[in-house]
């Protein structure tokens, strides 16, 4: 689904990282996403948006999961 969007869309190298500093890193990279952390287990909406980056991270404020445009 990615692949019709512009710009980097994915962000693997930010697993383990601090979820505030990879939301920094992500908007720098990819300035037409906004991206928000996300507490993992939260509920989310299932629709899909080139312009959004959900950025999961623990109880410590890490990264969990490969940031990804959606």
């Amino acid at each position: 689904m990615s692949s019709s969007c512009e710009g980097k869309s994915s962000w693997p190298e930010l697993v383990g990282f601090n979820g505030e500093a990879a939301t920094v890193i992500i908007m720098r990279e990819n300035p037409k996403v906004k991206a928000n952390t996300v507490k993992e287990g939260s509920p989310v909406s299932g629709d899909f948006r080139c312009d959004r980056v959900r950025v999961f991270i623990d109880d410590n404020h890490i990264v969990t999961v490969e940031p990804k445009i959606g």
